[in-house]
């Protein structure tokens, strides 16, 4: 999966563990979310494995995740000008 594809997402191509933080042998997800202009604020979960390649998958697999869901919202979203004009 490209993650570069999900708008706010900033990823470095050369580093393959973007997003992932081991903690005592234990890989977790980190990444910050903005839920105001104003505010951010630092999420980190537990990817529940020791193995990187297993962290890689479920990392992926949450960004994939989260575009999906994205793409949901944008597409049951009616746009602004034509709520106006109906």
């Amino acid at each position: 999966m490209n993650l570069s594809s999900l708008p706010g997402i900033r990823v470095r191509a050369e580093n393959q563990n973007h997003h992932l933080w081991n903690n005592h042998g234990t890989w977790f997800l980190h990444y910050t979310i903005h839920p105001t202009p104003f505010t951010k604020e630092r999420i980190r979960r537990s990817l529940g494995t020791k193995d990187v390649e297993v962290a890689r998958e479920r990392r992926d697999s949450f960004f994939a995740t989260l575009a999906a869901d994205a793409a949901k919202v944008a597409a049951s979203t009616t746009p602004l000008h034509k709520a106006v004009a109906a």
